[in-house]
């Protein structure tokens, strides 16, 4: 059911796209024949460091607070029901299962309460407690996870109780996208996110709440080590401040780089088309379907989380850019929405959005809404999103019935497979007919000396006329203003 996605940090470099875009651009060569693709040998590398159960999983005192690597194992889920129907409840906690699967951990129990809203002091109320203790115990966990954002008290107090580690949906999340992050940039926004979700949950282990040099605690210190002093949990807060501080300083510059390859695209005028959708979609086999790019396809949640840029072609032999970004999910934390913007924002500059939507998962619909809430955030600061082409991914895993009320869901769908190709030929002229065309109509005589000048002509524009005269080439088409610059010199009847 989970066919995944993944990428690729850098942007693909092809001799056909224009020189100033290549030359900002890094070349990741496709390997043929039987050598393994880019993608391939990121799997394997991958599947060769799996988690392996029935080791310890106790927290570690690293830096004394409670920032550290998750080590989930075996795990009990507890959810919350507020709202919606019983059926949208068990979608939540199973979709918390996969994530906990993702994440290295082995599954157990799942309990659900149904309340209006949640306990302010334990989440679940203190029955509730009693029972998720008794089931933890019987069944050997050493993990709770809750599906939600549970405040620092709840955190403590629900700890304090159940005798074992408790994390909520928001760290396992950011444990997954921890472990996937590849690039630099997703490196630095990962931790980032981590940062800011764990400032205002540190706190000291033991007698480390109290490390002062305050008062007759420092006169073995000598003159100057006496005062009110600082505690730990202090010192760890200020240290997390400049670490966070540093991270938006490299991502800003990051940030600069990205740009200024995305300008370098735009100042050309490629179409762009960025990949968007939930998380497990299939959005990077899209992309090897339409592409052939070979990028990494992984049966995960979150494979993806570096953009990746390939080079495409429409039917007619038009370029223009494919991205791939990073999945969705409900209830995304704001620290991973705040910490991708800037990766995001490859989804705002874009020409075309293809929102892929998994359709074989039972409701395609809520996953769709989770998308478009999360791409609203994005476009607080872009006021020009993008047209968005929906596209339902993984045909060839539903019935004819089940077909039947995909369309009905989504009429204005696009429906394909990228595993099997069906639909994907179709789904490249649509893209065709939705990207932007050149708009300045030029005629000019073309000396034969500069065949160069022609051949961009049928790479990047639209040939409407052209015929072999004894001066030159004569040629009619629809280019793009930066090009008929370049041709203006050769205007036969001007451009107009």
């Amino acid at each position: 059911m989970r066919d995944s996605l993944t990428a690729s940090p850098e942007l693909d470099n092809d001799a056909a796209l224009d020189q100033d875009m290549a030359a900002d651009a890094e070349f990741e060569p496709i390997l043929a024949g039987s050598e393994p693709s880019t993608g391939e040998m990121e799997l394997e590398e991958r599947a060769s460091l799996r988690r392996i159960s029935g080791l310890s999983t106790e927290l570690e005192d690293i830096t004394e607070v409670e920032y550290r690597r998750l080590r989930l194992e075996r795990v009990v889920l507890v959810g919350v029901w507020t709202e919606g129907d019983a059926e949208h409840a068990d979608a939540s906690l199973a979709e918390l299962a996969r994530l906990a699967e993702t994440a290295g951990s082995e599954v157990l129990e799942g309990i659900i309460q149904r309340r209006d809203r949640p306990d302010p002091g334990t989440y679940v109320g203190s029955g509730k407690v009693r029972e998720l203790r008794d089931l933890v115990a019987s069944n050997g966990a050493d993990t709770v996870i809750c599906d939600g954002e549970l405040s620092p008290g709840q955190l403590r107090q629900l700890e304090e109780k159940l005798k074992v580690k408790v994390v909520d949906r928001t760290a396992l999340i950011l444990d997954i996208f921890a472990q996937h992050a590849r690039s630099k940039e997703g490196k630095a926004q990962v931790e980032l996110a981590q940062l800011q979700y764990f400032l205002p949950r540190l706190r000291g282990w033991g007698e480390a709440m109290s490390r002062q040099a305050g008062g007759r605690a420092g006169a073995n210190g000598g003159v100057g080590t006496r005062g009110p002093g600082e505690t730990k949990l202090e010192t760890d807060r200020r240290s997390v401040h400049k670490r966070i501080s540093k991270l938006r300083k490299e991502l800003a510059a990051m940030k600069t780089v990205r740009g200024t390859k995305r300008s370098r695209r735009e100042a050309n005028e490629v179409p762009g088309v960025a990949i968007a959708g939930y998380t497990n979609a299939g959005k990077s086999s899209l992309l090897n379907a339409l592409t052939g790019a070979g990028v990494l396809v992984e049966d995960a949640l979150f494979a993806t989380l570096d953009p990746t840029t390939r080079k495409a072609v429409t039917p007619e032999g038009r370029p223009h850019t494919l991205t791939d970004t990073v999945g969705f999910v409900r209830h995304l934390p704001h620290q991973l929405v705040e910490a991708f913007r800037s990766t995001l924002e490859e989804v705002a500059s874009a020409d075309l959005l293809v929102h892929v939507v998994d359709g074989s998962e039972g409701s395609p619909h809520e996953q769709v809404a989770a998308v478009r809430e999360v791409l609203s955030e994005i476009s607080e600061e872009h006021s020009d999103m993008p047209p968005e082409l929906l596209v339902v991914n993984k045909i060839d895993s539903v019935d004819a019935t089940r077909m039947a009320e995909l369309r009905r869901l989504l009429p204005e769908a696009v429906f394909v497979s990228a595993h099997s190709g069906k639909g994907i030929e179709g789904l490249r002229e649509i893209i065709a007919d939705r990207l932007p065309r050149p708009e300045v109509f030029v005629d000019a005589l073309i000396p034969y000396t500069r065949g160069d000048l022609v051949a961009r002509l049928h790479n990047d524009g639209e040939v409407v006329v052209e015929e072999h005269t004894p001066e030159g080439t004569r040629i009619q088409a629809k280019v793009r203003p930066d090009l008929a610059s370049l041709i203006e010199p050769f205007a036969a009847h001007g451009a107009a």
